[in-house]
């Protein structure tokens, strides 16, 4: 079941769209991924290189996807016209499943940094799942006032978290003209090795996670084969430059174990070379770009409940509007879980649990990447998609490389989270098999 949405139901334009991939990219994952990288060491730099060339290919493979079938509602139907409606509801399962648990990662890190303003949050682990739980239903509420209320949050937020990725680069060029041996002072004694690369490429890679969120509403997108494939590249070409750019300031200006122990990495950076008001200065940034994010993803898990209940995958309620033309009853099915799934990782410190969280929320976000990815290869076997030109032989190779990529980002999952996200996966089969069978007895009835 595909159609194309009517032209005033298609809110999002280019400057949405690529504040989604940007603002849902950029949120609180790269200004908590120092901690979570520290124990890496300088194996953190080669991770970022291939994490990046990684997602380029990745957001390849959405661009021609949505420039090759523009009618399409987003990766559901992409996926469907690949391998079917089966394998499709679960890759987007999985999906659905990470949204839900990086809200609760999302929120985890802005508390993180509101404890640079309320040191209580560092010490009150039961203060600080309040305040993330509070976090959580603020933005599902906001969502539920309407794509178009969500998409100028979106844009706004987006603006502003640009600033603190500023004021980091001109903090590195600064104290690399004026004094560069201090990147010589602090460099982590951490051997490079291959296990460390691709464990800390896998870690790294849920900070680039948010590359397809131009093309997941799709179906709300004006002019979807121009808009999406434009929005997609600008955005993941934007944050993979910026990223490329911060990753090695804290890594190499803060001692391994201080960095690895931080609930707010680029605040104390700041605190350290330029006094207390400005790391606060920065964390408030920061905190402004965590919520941005959390809008976002909330915006997005909202969307993939409703494509798959328009897809027959899950029952019509998920996609029943309210009176704001939003899938309410899917946002507040949303908020449920990512609270749940917030509240059983609040045992640990705030950079473990954050840590544990992003790995569990790669680990479930990888199916569409690789399901996609492998979609084009298929779908140009079968003679499905244009005939290879210059513009299609790239695509053809990207999604190839796409494909290589994907795997080595399993290899680094670890057995741990890859257990856990093929746990959330497999919850999906028993809600597929009840709904469609509801589906054929009230069909027989």
């Amino acid at each position: 079941m595909t159609g194309v949405t009517a032209p005033a139901q298609r809110p999002l334009g280019f400057l949405m769209c690529t504040a989604l991939v940007v603002g849902n990219t950029i949120g609180i994952g790269i200004f908590m991924m120092p901690a979570a990288l520290a124990p890496y060491g300088v194996n953190a730099l080669g991770a970022w290189l291939i994490t990046a060339a990684g997602c380029l290919m990745v957001a390849w493979v959405f661009a021609g996807l949505a420039r090759a079938f523009a009618e399409d509602d987003g990766p559901y139907a992409y996926v469907r016209r690949a391998f079917g409606n089966q394998v499709a509801f679960l890759i987007m399962w999985c999906y659905w499943v990470s949204c839900w648990v990086t809200n609760a990662a999302i929120a985890v890190g802005v508390v993180g940094y509101l404890s640079a303003f309320l040191p209580v949050l560092a010490t009150s682990r039961p203060l600080a799942a309040l305040t993330a739980l509070g976090l959580v239903w603020l933005f599902v509420l906001v969502n539920l006032r309407g794509l178009r209320t969500a998409g100028w949050v979106q844009v706004a937020s987006t603006a502003l978290k640009l600033l603190p990725q500023l004021a980091i680069i001109a903090l590195g060029v600064w104290q690399l003209s004026r004094h560069p041996a201090v990147y010589l002072m602090h460099v982590p004694a951490t051997p490079v090795s291959l296990g460390g690369l691709v464990s800390a490429s896998t870690i790294a890679l849920f900070a680039m996670l948010g590359v397809e969120c131009a093309a997941v509403p799709a179906g709300k997108v004006r002019d979807p084969a121009r808009t999406v494939p434009r929005a997609t590249f600008a955005g993941t070409a934007l944050v993979a430059l910026i990223y490329m750019l911060i990753s090695a300031i804290p890594l190499l200006l803060i001692p391994q174990k201080e960095l690895a122990s931080s609930s707010a990495p680029f605040a104390d950076l700041l605190t350290r070379y330029l006094g207390s008001g400005s790391g606060k200065l920065l964390a408030a940034f920061i905190v402004v770009s965590g919520l941005g994010a959390l809008n976002g993803w909330t915006l997005v898990t909202g969307e993939v409940a409703q494509s798959c209940a328009k897809h027959g995958s899950l029952p019509p309620a998920f996609a029943r509007p309210n009176s704001h033309g939003v899938p309410s009853r899917a946002f507040l099915f949303a908020g449920v879980v990512a609270s749940l799934m917030l509240l059983m990782n609040y045992q640990d410190s705030l950079a473990a649990g954050f840590t544990f969280l992003s790995v569990i929320v790669t680990a479930a976000n990888l199916p569409l990447y690789f399901a996609c990815s492998l979609a084009v290869l298929v779908l140009w076997r079968r003679g499905q998609v244009p005939k290879p030109g210059a513009r299609e032989a790239r695509w053809l190779i990207a999604a190839a490389l796409a494909v290589i990529y994907c795997l080595w980002a399993f290899v680094g999952i670890g057995a741990r989270s890859l257990l856990w996200a093929l746990a959330l996966g497999l919850a999906g089969v028993p809600v597929y098999w009840w709904y469609v069978r509801m589906r054929r007895l009230a069909t027989v009835n």
